[in-house]
């Protein structure tokens, strides 16, 4: 058998055709899109072939048990502390000046490991996981938007504390940088919904999710943001998703130029790392960002993590989250 990837890569223009077409014929698929909402596959259900692409999509899910594997090494050799004081500085710099309120800055991190890709996705345990054969591994608590019963839904993830701190729930929740923050995501994700549905409105703000992982629990805090969209939406669904993209709670606000200002300051490609991917079953999508991944880059495994900058943030906690950040939901 022919062991190249099978998935002819699609630009822009193509994956909206694809996702449109068989949207409007019910067709069921497989999305995946990258960071900069340039490029990606969409692959009908009929096409999936599980020996390049495996997807599992529901709550907490598992597909192995620990036990039948060896304990995982886990070793994070992250980028120095100097190297990242100087990015969050320029950030930092950028936000003083007025050109953002909040940039998500994030970082490659070499992991010493005793697993590869196809053994992370088998024993990961997420809401949202996706492995590709030689590429990368996605195991991510957060979504991005779900389509339901013509609503629209999203959830954006903004602020993490290790649950083992004394009283952590109640640290983050009343944490000014961290509220702030969600503050702004939660406002750009509303305005975002705006431009495709009516009627949207924050149905919970800043709740609370506990994270299981190969490094201890930690708290996650999360909204809900839901509007109606149009009758007839699914000839149009493609356009619809990419007019969400990039996704607010990896960029920043205002989008636009906070894009600008992470490409200027993160010195390295995200690549599909903090993209989407999702299912369309034929009548609802559910779709993940793509976060807590993990790129297979020749012989090693490099991890990407990163977290909100505002003009509140320390250099130092920052730099201690994007470490903290480099975990797998193994347990």
């Amino acid at each position: 058998m022919n062991q190249s990837f099978p998935y002819q890569l699609l630009n822009k223009t193509e994956l909206i055709t694809s996702i449109n077409q068989l949207a409007t014929q019910n067709i069921p698929f497989l999305l995946i899109i990258d960071y900069k909402a340039e490029s990606g596959y969409v692959i009908p259900e009929s096409a999936i072939n599980h020996e390049f692409v495996r997807y599992a999509i529901g709550d907490e899910l598992v597909t192995e048990k620990m036990e039948n594997h060896q304990r995982p090494a886990w070793k994070p050799v992250p980028v120095s502390e100097d190297s990242y004081l100087r990015k969050f500085n320029f950030v930092v710099d950028n936000i003083r000046r007025g050109n953002s309120f909040l940039v998500n800055l994030t970082q490659p991190t070499l992991v010493h490991t005793n697993l590869n890709l196809n053994q992370l996705f088998q024993l990961g345990k997420a809401k949202y996981k996706l492995w590709l054969k030689n590429r990368f591994v996605v195991l991510s608590p957060e979504s991005f938007i779900k389509i339901r019963d013509g609503k629209i839904y999203s959830y954006p993830m903004k602020g993490t504390i290790d649950a083992s701190i004394p009283d952590a729930a109640n640290l983050i929740m009343n944490d000014k940088k961290e509220q702030a923050e969600h503050a702004t995501i939660v406002d750009l994700i509303r305005n975002d919904l705006s431009m495709v549905a009516h009627q949207v409105e924050v149905v919970r703000y800043r709740y609370i999710d506990k994270l299981h992982t190969n490094v201890g629990d930690l708290l996650q805090v999360s909204s809900e943001i839901c509007g109606k969209l149009p009758g007839n939406f699914l000839p149009q669904l493609g356009e619809i998703i990419f007019k969400l993209l990039p996704a607010g709670s990896v960029t920043g606000a205002p989008k636009s130029k906070t894009l600008e200002i992470i490409e200027a300051a993160e010195g390295y490609s995200r690549g599909f790392y903090t993209g989407i991917f999702g299912w369309f079953d034929g009548q609802n999508l559910d779709t993940a960002v793509m976060i807590r991944f993990v790129e297979q880059q020749g012989n090693q495994l490099v991890f990407k993590s990163g977290g909100g900058i505002t003009s509140l943030s320390n250099a130092q906690k920052e730099y201690n989250e994007l470490i903290r950040k480099v975990y797998v939901p193994l347990y």
